[in-house]
Formats: structure tokens, C-alpha cells, sequence
């Protein structure tokens, strides 16, 4: 029965991270910045799993701006928040701009998000955002090179346990290169001026 409900339930927080964001997400709320100080991160190329299980290796994206964001779907609000941030930057884009810019949500809960889970979850907010995951091994490679943190907190809550993480957004120039780290919150605004500068520098 729980399991029949968990899309149901999941629906429900993301269309309610998504109108709280719309109608009172302020740039002065409380976020989670202070993990970044901790943050090492150099970036670098990682293969993982996909939309639909496809092999996804980060290589894919030369040519094209990457926002990476490390989280899962499960997430009560810093990982609704996140996303709707990054899919109204996305929904500002023009169709030539979208075609050089690609989201890629990674998911540091493989044990709940499977392939199709994450597939939608990822198209729920833009279908510009890949949805991957694979071993722990390789969320833990991937999650070293950009200096990530994560940890299984458990909870009573409905969903089961949750993870802490770091809420940052990570931004890859066309190059493959790490260009910058964008702290949680960091409004939609800001996340487009980002992308279109090096869209621009790439011309």
C-alpha cells in the first residue's frame, strides 16, 4: 500500500515546493550554504546510469553548459526548490539557448531511485534535466570529484529515511570543465545570467 502511495505522496511535495517557491521563496531564506565549506571541488568527467538505465557519462555534454545538482527524489524541499529554480532559469531560455544547455540530476539514493523513477521525476520539472544514478561506487566517485557530501538520516516520517546533502549546483562549461558552484537558493535570475555568459564567451 505504501509503495502504491509513494508517487502520490511524491506529487504532492513537488507541487508543493514548486508554489511555495513561486509564492514566497525570498534570495534571505534560511539555506544550506554552510556545507560548501568544506566543499574540495575540481570537477571532472564521471559515468553513471541515465534516463531509462542508458549508460550516462558526463563526456556527453561537450558542446553543451551542464547543471549538475546532487540530490534525490525523495527530498522533501531543498531538492524541489533546487530543481524549480533550475527549470524556470531553463524555461527562460530560447530553443537555441536550450539546445547548448543540459540539467543533470544525480541521484545519491540508488537504493529508491530507480531508472524510471528518476526519468520522471527529472521530465516532471524540465525536459532538459537527464535523471541518473548508478552504483555507490560511482555516486561516490562523481560525488568526490565536485566535493559532495551526503549522508542516510534516519526519520518516521512517510517516506522512510532521508539524506542530508550538499544543495549546491555546479556549473560545466562547454569544455567539460567546472566553471562554478552556485550555493542553494541562488535565484533563477542569477542561474540564467550564469549560463548565458558562457554561452556567450563560447560564441
Amino acid at each position: 500500500m505504501m509503495k502504491q502511495r509513494l508517487p502520490y505522496i511524491l506529487l504532492l511535495l513537488l507541487t508543493s515546493a514548486l508554489i511555495w517557491l513561486l509564492l514566497f521563496w525570498s534570495p534571505n531564506s534560511p539555506d544550506l550554504t554552510h556545507l560548501l565549506k568544506h566543499n574540495q571541488s575540481r570537477g571532472g568527467d564521471f559515468t553513471l546510469s541515465g534516463n531509462g538505465g542508458e549508460p550516462f557519462d558526463l563526456k556527453q555534454l561537450r558542446g553543451k553548459v551542464g547543471l549538475l545538482y546532487f540530490g534525490y527524489t525523495t527530498c522533501p524541499d531543498v531538492c524541489p526548490t533546487s530543481l524549480a529554480l533550475m527549470k524556470i532559469a531553463l524555461g527562460n531560455m530560447s530553443e537555441k539557448e536550450l539546445e547548448q544547455v543540459s540539467g543533470v540530476f544525480i541521484s545519491v539514493d540508488p537504493e529508491r531511485d530507480k531508472p524510471q523513477r528518476l526519468m520522471e521525476y527529472a521530465n516532471y520539472f524540465h525536459t532538459n534535466i537527464v535523471g541518473t544514478s548508478g552504483s555507490r561506487a560511482e555516486i561516490d566517485e562523481a560525488a568526490r570529484r565536485y566535493g559532495v557530501m551526503y549522508r542516510k538520516v534516519e526519520s518516521d516520517s512517510a517516506v522512510g529515511y532521508l539524506v542530508d546533502h550538499t544543495s549546491a549546483t555546479y556549473v560545466i562549461d562547454k569544455q567539460g570543465k567546472l566553471h562554478t558552484t552556485l550555493a542553494h537558493g541562488t535565484p533563477h535570475a542569477e542561474i540564467l545570467k550564469t549560463v548565458r555568459a558562457l554561452l556567450e564567451q563560447s560564441k
